[in-house]
This record gives C-alpha cells, sequence and structure tokens, in this order.
C-alpha cells in the first residue's frame, strides 16, 4: 500500500466575519502555517453572523465578502477561500463547521486558528466540546492585548475540562481592523498597504466597492 496516500493533511482554518480581509488575517494565517507545518489554510468566511446582529454598521452581505477574500487569497499559494460557512443556512457555529470539515476530509487534521483573546470566551461557545474535539486550536498571541498571565490560566481551564489541545502562535504587532479600513474609507483616506492589492482595488472601485459612500 502506498504510505504516501494515508499521509494526514494538515489543514488549518481562520474564520470571520473578513468585511473587509486584511494584511493582519493574512499574516496570521501564514504564521499558523509556518509554524506549525500545516499543508494548507482555509480562509472561511462566515455565514449570518448572529453575534453582530446589533452592530450599527450592518455586516456586508456574505457573497461580497467571500469575494473580497478570493482576491485576498490570490497572493498566497497555500491560503484558499472557503464558502463552507456563506453556503450554509442558518446562524453560524463553529462546532458544526468544524464537523463537517472533520467529515469531508476525515484524513486531515484540523487546526481552528482564533486570537489569543478568544480563547477566555471558547467555554461560552455553542457545544464547545465538539469544537475541541475535531480540532487543535491555534491562538495568535499580541504581547500588547493579552495577559500572559490570564491567557495560561485560561488555556489550563480548557484543557482541564474538555481535553483541549491549545497551541500559541508568534504573530507581529500589526495595527490593522476591518473597522479602521471602513473608518478611513468613509473619511475618504489612503488604505494603501493594510491590505492585499487585489482587495484595495476591488474596494475604491465604485463599481464594486460595498463602503464607497457614493454608492
Amino acid at each position: 500500500m502506498n504510505t504516501e496516500q494515508n499521509k494526514v493533511r494538515k489543514t488549518g482554518i481562520i474564520g470571520g466575519t473578513f468585511d473587509p480581509p486584511h494584511n493582519a488575517h493574512l499574516a496570521i494565517a501564514e504564521a499558523a502555517r509556518i509554524q506549525y507545518g500545516l499543508d494548507r489554510v482555509l480562509m472561511m468566511p462566515s455565514g449570518h453572523s448572529y453575534f453582530k446582529d446589533h452592530q450599527k454598521r450592518q455586516v456586508t452581505p456574505a457573497p461580497i465578502r467571500l469575494k473580497m477574500t478570493e482576491l485576498a487569497c490570490l497572493e498566497y499559494p497555500y491560503i484558499t477561500a472557503s464558502d463552507l460557512e456563506v453556503k450554509r443556512e442558518g446562524n453560524t457555529y463553529t462546532c458544526e463547521t468544524l464537523q463537517q470539515l472533520a467529515a469531508l476530509y476525515p484524513d486531515d487534521a484540523l487546526y481552528f486558528i482564533v486570537g489569543a483573546d478568544t480563547i477566555a470566551a471558547m467555554d461560552t461557545w455553542y457545544r464547545p466540546q465538539q469544537v475541541f474535539d475535531n480540532a487543535v486550536i491555534l491562538a495568535a498571541v499580541r504581547e500588547d492585548q493579552v495577559n500572559p498571565d490570564m491567557l495560561r490560566k485560561d488555556i489550563r481551564m480548557l484543557e482541564e475540562k474538555y481535553g483541549a489541545r491549545i497551541g500559541l502562535i508568534s504573530i507581529p504587532t500589526m495595527d490593522i481592523s476591518s473597522t479602521a479600513i471602513k473608518d478611513r474609507i468613509e473619511r475618504g483616506e489612503s488604505i494603501e498597504g493594510m491590505l492585499p492589492e487585489a482587495v484595495r482595488a476591488y474596494i475604491c472601485d465604485p463599481a464594486t466597492s460595498p463602503y464607497l459612500i457614493s454608492r
């Protein structure tokens, strides 16, 4: 039997609204891939992000966010946009996403990538045990954002309560956010260098942009 056929592929998943996707998202995905030897990373825009329903600024429709994510991945051969959550009806739950991926790719080891500040909230997620059963959690750590003692305490609790497998990713400090990008667009300021050029061109083009006030 060909042992190459039985080789486990290491698949990372980084989720988010990606409204829009920017260079910090991609830097985290690349850092996870390199530091943990991932074979690929799926960049997965959320479908219906129920936890953002009451935000003042409405979330851009999922098909547009998927398009921007596809553009963001063009320059990264190991990062691919996934429409898994965009196609799913109803609320988006991580446990269901990971369960679906485990069924689609039974030979893959799954690594779910989050910001380190997310670790403290994971105990409150919908069916957290399913999340930890189906994936290793990789937490991206910026020293200026997370108290290391509290992070260690939260990780230890999740390990003891759920048998969670959690690794840390070292990432560069990048002061970029989707909110800041949209604020700059509304003020007519440059967003060059904050996101991949293909995404910047898309959202600065009046014919395609979901953000320009003139639309």
